[in-house]
């Protein structure tokens, strides 16, 4: 008969095992590397938050209501139209280096975008510009300057063509004439990425879309804030509307012909790291009777990138 060998249990072992039984027991699992402690500090100090004051509401529209935020002070009125698929808070950068430069910063959230209501059809870039006077008629205002970045300026053009008289100035960041050719591959694109767009059971395009956004920052040289990059990538999907209404309406809108019909004092700013930077090149072929101010590097989100020297050409033009 063998005998079995005996061993000896440290009451410290003996402890501990008794806990891992009990977690496993009770649905837990064991840890492998136990982080250390954290000691809870009460009454943890607010963050600073360091936006300027901007009053925000609403106005009923031809699609239903249109939120805005309204610098509300003396300067000069400026709308402000964001590119998509983001919101009015696209400008939040250049709110206070605007009122310092005596410029009233109103920002417009297009339909089915941020806060404001989506349509009940496909928008068209033609539609978007329609929210615009309802705006000016709350706030009082007769005539402003406007400005669209991306998508945005092409809702900018379309402002000036539909309702010439409620216009001083315009102000396109980014222009898009196109070949046909190239819309084509556009809305193919768009077709892949955004209107088949998959919302996956684990999340993960969630990661998938922030990381679009964080290259998409990092490709104008600047190191991207993942605060900054979270807010885009939340704000392409908490709209009311598809985020692939922006895109579509974009690669559909024709900037060729409404360009040459522009009417109105206009400037032309770019980046030399946007995306379609060479789309301005081109527009000034189209139009050198246009003003121009050009930046150097930064990206799609200039206005976050270099928002001083991008207020400072948008305000120079204005107030010449």
């Amino acid at each position: 008969m063998t005998s079995q060998p005996t061993f000896k249990i440290s009451r410290r072992a003996l402890a501990a095992a008794t806990a891992t039984m009990a977690a496993l027991r009770a649905g837990g699992t064991i840890a492998q590397d136990a982080p250390a402690p954290v000691k809870y500090k009460p009454n943890p100090p607010p963050q600073k938050i360091t936006l300027p004051k901007m009053t925000r509401g609403y106005v009923n529209g031809p699609f239903g209501q249109i939120h805005y935020q309204d610098g509300a002070n003396n300067g000069l009125p400026l709308i402000l139209i964001h590119q998509a698929p983001m919101s009015s808070r696209q400008f939040e950068s250049v709110f206070k280096p605007f009122m310092d430069r005596g410029i009233r910063p109103i920002a417009i959230d297009c339909p089915g975008f941020g806060m404001s209501d989506v349509t009940t059809f496909v928008p068209k870039v033609e539609d978007w510009a329609k929210v615009v006077p309802p705006v000016l008629d709350h706030l009082g205002l007769k005539k402003v300057d406007v400005l669209g970045h991306h998508t945005g300026g092409m809702v900018a053009t379309e402002v000036e063509q539909q309702f010439p008289d409620r216009v001083r100035k315009l102000v396109i960041g980014g222009p898009f004439p196109m070949t046909e050719a190239e819309r084509q591959k556009f809305l193919d694109g768009n077709q892949r990425s955004e209107i088949d767009f998959v919302y996956k059971d684990d999340g993960s395009h969630m990661a998938e879309a922030f990381m679009v956004r964080y290259r998409m920052y990092a490709s104008g040289g600047q190191a991207p804030d993942a605060k900054l990059i979270t807010r885009y990538t939340v704000e392409r999907f908490t709209g009311y509307g598809p985020f692939w209404y922006g895109h579509h309406a974009a690669f559909l809108y024709n900037h060729n012909a409404s360009i040459p019909k522009i009417k109105h004092p206009t400037l032309i700013i770019t980046n030399t790291g946007d995306q379609i930077y060479k789309n301005a090149q081109e527009t000034m072929k189209m139009r050198p009777d246009f003003s121009y101010a050009e930046l150097k590097g930064g990206g799609v989100d200039i206005i976050d990138q270099q928002p001083e020297a991008w207020a400072d050409a948008v305000a120079k033009f204005l107030k010449t």
